[in-house]
């Protein structure tokens, strides 16, 4: 402080001194600035002025974050669990917290769908469990009901259901089987909608077509002809009528053998109750039909109520027999030959003497000689086509359609060519006929 005045003094004399000019600007005085006592220890940039307690603060908080790394790395061996267990603490800290998951915002419409759902899922088991006895005793007003709740919960199933299909339902063992039978259904039944829309549609086209052309016709000849289309296509239908009439009276019979619904799944039944159906549409418009027999074919059976279904009223209008009875019951067994695929008998000509049944089966799950065992069993005879004989066959089995059999049948009746015949064997099953093939080997090789 003596020093800091005294030199204040020395500058007031000088400014006495000066000649009277502009005021001049007093020195700069630096602030003043309180220490801290040094206790005569001498320090760097002004840290020796610092407290103490302030220094080891200052140490501690720069010395902290390396100390909580090293410590346990450099201390006594004997006291090594418990630095690792401050170790883990730390690292522990260091770990960041998990964010909880952001909530998907919905829109209301969609929660009062999923509510709606969750609903009627809950009431679906409630109302199993809540049905009367009276229900109970009735398994075919408890499936409608269930069928109904599948229905309000969106699934897969068809507006209208039969009888017949409610029993099939019935008889499925588990649900998922019910519910497989239910697509099918609900699917057949969108099929079939489409088809109607589609006919519904060419049908409205072709009348709009014949009112054109007969509004655009002014040609007398060509109404007259329209006219007779007409005309001739009623007399044919009345014509192949009196041939089925004499075929039921006087023609030779060919038996189609009812008896395999068990072998076949409603499906494979289905297939077979429609070449069943082509093949009596072969038969009635050929020259010389066969009289056709549908044997054991039971009241109560699948075959039967797929074919009430199939031909409709006209069941009771067609040219053939229907009965349960069995081929043997009508026929005699020397006078019977049973085609079938796995004979070991090959036929060499077509005998008009001769009754030929057809097995009504379609084997998708490959059962060979299921027609062959009961042919053996009832001590009938058997033939099979000569198929290897004419034609160069590939892999593959040996079965055909039954309606690929009876227009064979046919053909062999009216002509008795096996060359005409078997041109009704598909050509992706083999790759020509031997003739033809040696024919043009010889031709190569010349």
């Amino acid at each position: 402080m003596a020093q800091m005045l005294s030199s204040r003094r020395r500058w007031q004399r000088k400014l006495s001194v000066l000649p009277a000019q502009s005021p001049p600007q007093p020195p700069r005085v630096p602030p003043r600035v309180t220490r801290w006592p040094n206790h005569g220890r001498s320090g760097v940039m002004g840290f020796s002025y610092m407290p103490v307690f302030l220094k080891m603060s200052i140490g501690i908080t720069f010395i902290r974050p390396f100390a909580r790394v090293l410590v346990p790395f450099t201390l006594n061996r004997k006291r090594r669990v418990l630095y690792s267990t401050i170790l883990q603490r730390y690292m522990s800290s260091k770990i960041p917290a998990e964010s909880y998951p952001k909530k998907e915002t919905t829109s209301p419409e969609q929660l009062e769908l999923d509510g709606w759902k969750i609903t009627m899922k809950s009431s679906v088991q409630e109302g199993v469990s809540t049905v009367s006895s009276a229900k109970d005793e009735d398994p075919v007003a408890a499936t409608r009901e269930l069928i109904e709740m599948w229905r309000l919960l969106g699934r897969e199933v068809p507006e209208h259901i039969s009888e017949e299909e409610l029993k099939t339902i019935m008889e499925c063992d588990s649900k998922s089987s019910k519910k497989k039978y239910l697509r099918y259904l609900y699917l057949r039944e969108k099929k079939k909608k489409a088809n109607q829309i589609k006919k519904e549609i060419k049908a409205a086209a072709r009348e709009k077509a014949i009112q054109d052309q007969l509004l655009e016709t002014t040609n007398q000849d060509k109404q007259q002809d329209f006219l007779f289309l007409r005309l001739w296509t009623r007399s044919m239908d009345i014509a192949m009528g009196w041939k089925g009439a004499q075929a039921m009276q006087f023609g030779q019979p060919l038996v189609f053998d009812m008896a395999y619904d068990d072998y076949m799944k409603p499906k494979e039944l289905q297939y077979t109750v429609s070449q069943l159906l082509e093949s009596e549409g072969w038969n009635r418009r050929d020259v010389d039909p066969f009289h056709i027999f549908f044997c054991n074919l039971k009241p109560d059976s699948p075959f039967r109520r797929e074919l009430i279904k199939r031909y409709g009223e006209k069941w009771n209008k067609l040219l053939l027999t229907a009965t349960e009875k069995s081929h043997v019951d009508l026929f005699p067994k020397d006078s019977i030959i049973y085609l079938t695929a796995d004979s070991p008998n090959v036929m060499t000509s077509f005998k008009h003497d001769k009754i030929y049944i057809v097995g009504s089966f379609v084997d998708k799950n490959m059962q060979p000689g299921a027609s062959l065992a009961k042919a053996k069993r009832l001590k009938l005879a058997t033939e099979c086509f000569p198929l290897d004989k004419y034609l160069h066959w590939d892999t593959g089995t040996k079965n055909l359609t039954i309606d690929q059999v009876t227009r064979i049948l046919l053909c062999l009746k009216n002509n008795g060519s096996w060359e005409e015949a078997l041109k009704f064997v598909p050509k992706r099953k083999h790759s020509g006929f031997w003739r033809f093939l040696n024919t043009l080997k010889n031709l190569s090789t010349e």
